[in-house]
C-alpha cells in the first residue's frame, strides 16, 4: 500500500506498444516521505552525482522536490522546482555561500506540464538538462573535496518547516523515450553509478 498523501495516477504515456501504460505518483500535502540519509548512502554521499526525474508540478508552485539535511538539521542539498529554480548545496565548509547557489533564470519547472529534468554535478559545475534538449551549465563554487553529512535525513517533496509542499506526478526520466514507444521498467531518481531509489 502507498503512504498517506500518495496516489497512483496515469503517467506520462497512457498507452504504449507494449500495452502497459505508465503510472505516476501524485504527492499531496499530506505526504511525509523521508528516510535516514545513511540508509540511502551507506558509505558517503557521492562527490559527483546526477538526479533525473520526469515531473508535472502544479502551475505556479515554488517548492523543493528533494532536500538532504545534516545531523543538526541544516539543509545541505535541495532541488527546487518553480520559476527560476535554485539548486541549494552546502558542503562541510559551508560552501558555496547562499548568494552563490546556482539559479536557473528563465526556466519554469512548475507550469503544469510534464518535464524531463536531469541535474548533473561534476567537480565545480552543475548542468541542468531540461526536456532532453535545453542545457544550462552554472558554476558550483564548492570546496575541493566536498563532503555532505549522511547522518541526517532526506526528505522528498518538501523542506522541513515549509508550508508549501511539492505536489507532483512523478515517473522515470528517459530521454530516448520521447514518443511513448519504450517500456518503462521502474520509477527512480538516479544519484550515481550505484545509488538509486525506486518508488513503486
Amino acid at each position: 500500500s502507498l503512504p498517506e498523501g500518495v496516489q497512483k495516477v496515469p503517467g506520462f504515456c497512457t498507452s504504449r506498444r507494449s500495452g502497459t501504460p505508465d503510472h505516476a505518483y501524485r504527492i499531496t500535502k499530506k505526504a511525509q516521505i523521508s528516510a535516514p540519509t545513511k540508509q540511502l548512502f551507506s558509505r558517503r554521499f557521492p562527490e559527483n552525482f546526477s538526479i533525473m526525474t520526469l515531473v508535472k508540478a502544479k502551475a505556479g508552485l515554488q517548492a523543493f522536490l528533494l532536500s538532504i539535511y545534516n545531523e543538526q538539521g541544516v539543509q545541505q542539498l535541495g532541488l527546487e522546482l518553480g520559476r527560476s529554480p535554485i539548486f541549494l548545496y552546502e558542503d562541510q565548509n559551508r560552501k558555496p555561500a547562499p548568494e552563490d547557489y546556482p539559479l536557473f533564470k528563465g526556466v519554469n519547472l512548475a507550469d503544469g506540464k510534464w518535464h524531463r529534468i536531469a541535474i548533473s554535478v561534476q567537480k565545480k559545475n552543475i548542468t541542468l538538462i531540461l526536456d532532453c534538449k535545453n542545457r544550462i551549465t552554472k558554476t558550483l563554487p564548492r570546496s575541493n573535496n566536498p563532503v555532505l553529512d549522511t547522518k541526517g535525513i532526506t526528505v522528498f517533496g518538501a523542506r522541513l518547516l515549509d508550508e508549501e509542499v511539492f505536489q507532483v506526478c512523478y515517473t522515470l526520466c528517459n530521454c530516448s523515450n520521447k514518443n511513448c514507444q519504450l517500456e518503462i521498467k521502474a520509477d527512480l531518481i538516479y544519484f550515481a553509478n550505484t545509488h538509486f531509489w525506486t518508488f513503486k
